[in-house]
């Protein structure tokens, strides 16, 4: 069977009072022979789905030959987003068969407190769609994709200790 988006009704408004959760990807990282993620991990996910090898980038010092955190969020980022974009042009009769979505995730020295953190990149191509209703659409986008709200407004985050 092939794939098919998520219906319409996912642009529906939610009218609770607390978060609604819809899914949830449950992830673990060990640090592999290295016992260090960044440099000799492995991603599972419970449902088996994603294991990959993550592996120090050669750009900071290591040889490559997996993927790694930036990369992940970059896609993860740029399929969120490209996701939201085409439903918004469905239900607006937009066609966007090209469209395409590219996040650059740079990892980097944080001026504010010397240590580290991400800057986003986000670029949409919109060929054929005429340059003031492509704009309107993916200003509309940003607004929908939970990614761009939270590279925009942060996110609720719990760290703890397991027991």
């Amino acid at each position: 069977m092939a794939p098919k988006a998520p219906p319409l009704s996912f642009l529906d408004r939610y009218h609770g009072d607390v978060f609604q959760p819809l899914y949830t990807a449950d992830v673990t990282v060990t640090g592999g022979v290295a016992r260090h993620a960044r440099a000799s991990g492995v991603a599972r996910s419970t449902d088996g789905e994603l294991d990959v090898q993550l592996r120090l980038p050669p750009a900071l010092g290591g040889p490559g030959g997996g993927t790694n955190p930036e990369q992940l969020f970059a896609a993860g980022f740029a399929a969120c987003f490209h996701g939201a974009l085409s439903l918004l042009a469905e239900r607006s009769a937009i066609t966007i068969p090209d469209a395409a979505v590219k996040a650059k995730v740079t990892f980097g020295r944080d001026p504010m407190d010397g240590q580290f953190t991400l800057v986003a990149d986000v670029r949409i191509a919109l060929p054929g769609v005429e340059r003031a209703l492509a704009e309107a659409l993916v200003r509309h986008t940003e607004r929908l994709c939970p990614y761009a709200k939270m590279a925009r407004q942060g996110i609720e985050c719990t760290v703890a200790l397991e027991p």
